[in-house]
């Protein structure tokens, strides 16, 4: 499935009549030029799920870096890494459907 496709059926998921307000997608381009993408993660099933840092450098144009910060998937990448970076949010938020994420710590 195309990464745009499968995250507008991501959202449409999670818009509810209220959380759409408060949470939601944000892609914009980067003057370096390349892209950021925020996707907020509060009240849905990747709401604290732990999401190893991805780096991935291959050339000054060619790069993709994603991780969560306070509850919000951030990505970032080259301009013809948008896809790429949608694709990273979409494997991490594919294994917790299939019930193999990584969940929290527990005991801490």
């Amino acid at each position: 499935m195309d990464a745009l496709r499968a995250l507008e059926g991501w959202l449409a998921n999670h818009s509810n009549g209220d959380w759409e307000h408060q949470y939601g997608v944000r892609i914009e381009s980067l003057d370096n030029p390349g892209w950021s993408v925020y996707v907020d993660l509060t009240q849905t099933e990747l709401s604290g799920v732990v999401f190893e840092e991805v780096i991935i450098d291959r050339t000054d144009e060619d790069w993709v870096r994603c991780r969560v910060r306070a509850d919000v998937f951030e990505g970032f990448g080259g301009v013809a890494n948008l896809r790429e970076i949608l694709g990273v949010f979409l494997a991490w938020q594919g294994k917790l459907a299939s019930g193999s994420a990584l969940l929290p710590p527990s005991g801490g």
